[in-house]
């Protein structure tokens, strides 16, 4: 007889496993990501996934909105049933008595009876907001909220769906700033800044936002709507008002994206975007020498420089505004 290997998946997980019996892995402490385990077990990524996914639904790890899947604390375990009589005998054993029929789990489960929508949506933006969008699914939500996957579907009919009702609930909870500062600029500026606060709180929700297809996200068209407002009665034409409004969205994208990239590599690396910098000083110190690129040898001479996405983000919404100035300006 020929022995059959379980399959990968299942030899991450017990690998696991014993790292957190052992106390190599201790509650509260980040265990390695999809993309670490695909590379220490030369999985590919979806294999990868389905170990956490696995782990997770056995109550072994559990998602942190932006740190990631950490090991759950440990559950005293239930006390047991008291020990039969000899002579008990269940109810159908018994003469007169009939079996009742057992009763589906699935049917009876508290938490599928208290499913809903905004918890399935919830749940999908704390995995987000832990591991990134690609972390989710409909089959790893189900497993966060100990529910059949198939539940999901009586609520959200696809993963396409949860997607856009994810994207709806974090734009509509952001407080537009209302009465509106005096001036479009101001009145362009708050809004890009509430926006910015948004992303940063979850990260993956840059990649949400099409320019070319976007979607009738209700709650991210009142954005939209507002930029459009706040450059009314300037002489623009509506064509004109909302690519600004495009425009500055664009910004908004090209700068957010780099929040749950920078996430992910922080997980996988244990460096800060600094540290990372640090590590990479004498690669680029030789570079520099090398005269191919004075101008940026210039920086390596600039003790206050500052590259991180905040100061990114100001100053391109600087630009933009002084752009859009100059075309109000011309227009009028």
């Amino acid at each position: 007889m020929v022995a059959v290997a379980d399959p990968p998946y299942l030899r991450i997980v017990s690998d696991l496993r014993r790292r957190i019996a052992s106390g190599g892995l201790r509650p509260g402490e980040r265990v390695p990501s999809t993309r670490q385990i695909a590379a220490e077990w030369g999985v590919a990524l979806a294999t990868a996934a389905r170990a956490l996914a696995t782990l997770a639904q056995d109550g072994d790890v559990r998602a942190v909105p932006r740190v990631g899947t950490v090991v759950a604390e440990a559950t005293p375990p239930e006390p047991s049933q008291a020990p039969r009589r000899r002579d008990q005998r269940p109810a159908g054993d018994r003469p007169g008595l009939a079996r009742r029929p057992a009763r589906s789990p699935r049917a009876t489960s508290k938490d599928e009876l208290e499913l809903s929508r905004d918890r399935i949506v919830r749940t999908a933006i704390a995995i987000a907001d832990a591991e990134g969008l690609a972390a989710v699914s409909m089959r790893r939500v189900a497993m966060e909220l100990g529910v059949a996957t198939m539940s999901l579907y009586r609520h959200v009919p696809s993963k396409d769906d949860l997607v856009f009702l994810m994207s709806d609930t974090v734009f509509g909870e952001v407080d537009l700033p209302e009465p509106p500062p005096a001036g479009w600029r101001a009145q362009l500026e708050a809004l890009a800044r509430v926006q910015w606060a948004a992303c940063k709180k979850h990260p993956w929700v840059a990649r949400t936002i099409s320019l070319t297809r976007p979607m009738p996200v209700p709650n991210g068209m009142a954005h939209t709507e507002y930029a459009m407002r706040a450059v009314d009665g300037l002489g623009l034409d509506p064509v004109t008002m909302v690519r600004i409004a495009i425009t500055l969205a664009g910004h908004l994208q090209a700068i957010a994206v780099n929040l749950e990239s920078d996430v992910e590599a922080e997980q996988e690396t244990g460096l800060t975007s600094d540290e990372w910098m640090e590590s990479q000083d004498a690669t680029l110190a030789a570079i520099m020498s090398s005269g191919r690129f004075p101008m940026l040898a210039r920086l390596a001479e600039l003790p206050d420089l500052e590259l991180d996405l905040d100061v990114l983000f100001e100053f391109g919404l600087s630009l933009l505004l002084d752009g859009v100035e100059a075309l109000i300006e011309g227009r009028t």
